[in-house]
């Protein structure tokens, strides 16, 4: 199913999409007609509920949404899509799990391995099978993470580079920040906020997508 979908980033069309594996649904939005196209500006974004819906600052997603979003505008072309992985893979009431873990002093992936899950359940394979039924030939991948370009690769797209999302770290997200650099790969440069607020106690305070 495909739709108009005017945003205040600017409209788009709406496609839906569901897995045949877990009945989960998943959204690309196309800004302009990117069948047969190089050099695509792609986003890959893993459901947040929490940063996306509700503005969390214990993560940089919502963030990360707004800034992908206008990127693409900006360019005239390219592909949002927005994957039903809530928590890295782990799910929505698992991921509040770890926020708790993570208030008591564990990290974010510590927080995952202490629930009995690996640091990062996500499949790119959904998402890649999607790329490719809308056509994309080949894409800039908006992404700090190494392993979603690999990701995507691996399922036979062709990625021609990565492009940087830049976010500024918030008193409650910067260990959780340093811990996707530091543990997960992302290729960030993390600066402490030089705001000062009180916030729980712990290695990190996050746990997004």
């Amino acid at each position: 199913t495909s739709v108009d979908f005017p945003t205040k980033f600017g409209r788009v069309k709406l496609h839906l999409y569901k897995s045949d594996i877990d009945e989960h649904h998943h959204l690309a939005l196309e800004k302009g007609e990117v069948k047969g196209k190089e050099n695509v500006l792609v986003r890959v974004h893993s459901q947040c509920l929490t940063g996306d819906v509700f503005g969390s600052s214990r993560c940089d997603c919502g963030d990360q949404v707004a800034m992908a979003m206008k990127m693409i505008e900006e360019e005239g072309l390219g592909v949002f899509l927005y994957m039903r992985q809530e928590g890295r893979g782990i799910g929505l009431a698992n991921k509040i799990l770890a926020y708790s873990l993570q208030d008591q002093g564990l990290d974010t992936v510590e927080a995952n391995e202490e629930l009995g899950f690996d640091s990062d359940l996500r499949d790119y394979g959904i998402g890649a099978q999607i790329l490719s039924d809308l056509g994309v030939k080949s894409m800039r991948l908006l992404t700090n993470n190494p392993k979603k370009i690999v990701g995507i690769q691996g399922h036979g797209l062709k990625v021609t580079g990565r492009v940087p999302m830049k976010t500024t770290p918030t008193p409650y997200n910067y260990r959780y920040l340093e811990t996707k650099r530091d543990k997960l790969g992302h290729l960030l440069e993390v600066c402490e906020p030089k705001e000062k607020e009180s916030v729980p106690s712990g290695k990190d305070t996050a746990k997004s997508t």
